[in-house]
């Protein structure tokens, strides 16, 4: 009866309610335990939809694999707004510095397949772009372009 379970859940916040809860109920596992560790695991991500993989087997024994919580998640926590923009291309929700442009990018390394911290804050503009978030006051639609021409080398080859 070994098995996965996959969910998104509030980091440091979830219970065992839904949506963890009803999947966890018929195995063998204690489900207090189960998010009690979790809630450990993912206190730094307060408030954030974090991906858990939870692995268990028969003998109630389970490990945890806590994600990155999605790039736009990030952003939203580190420009300190709730909701995108519906119409990103002309209202703009938030501003972000290329420091936190780079904190995100570095936050999210793993997931993304930029090489080095310059590519993986080309792609976290990307997002910024499609949440109507401008980088330095500016557009994030011309963010890679801007890093292409060396504007923010200072900060990002560091």
């Amino acid at each position: 009866m070994a098995g996965t379970i996959e969910a998104l859940v509030p980091g440091g916040q979830a219970t065992p309610g839904p949506p963890l809860g009803p999947e966890l109920g018929p195995t063998p596992v204690d489900v207090q335990d189960v998010v009690s560790q979790i809630n450990d695991e993912t206190a730094a991500f307060d408030g954030m939809e974090v991906p858990v993989t939870v692995e268990y087997d028969d003998d109630g024994s389970f490990t945890i694999e806590v994600g990155v919580p999605p790039t736009a998640e990030l952003i939203k926590d580190e420009a300190g707004f709730e909701t995108g923009s519906g119409e990103p291309q002309k209202d703009f929700v938030a501003d972000m510095s290329i420091e936190q442009v780079k904190k995100v990018a570095e936050q999210k390394s793993s997931d993304l397949l930029a090489y080095d911290v310059k590519n993986a804050a080309k792609e976290v503009g990307g997002t910024c772009a499609s949440l109507g978030v401008t980088i330095e006051g500016e557009d994030a639609r011309t963010f890679d372009d801007r890093v292409d021409a060396g504007d923010y080398d200072d900060v990002l080859d560091e």
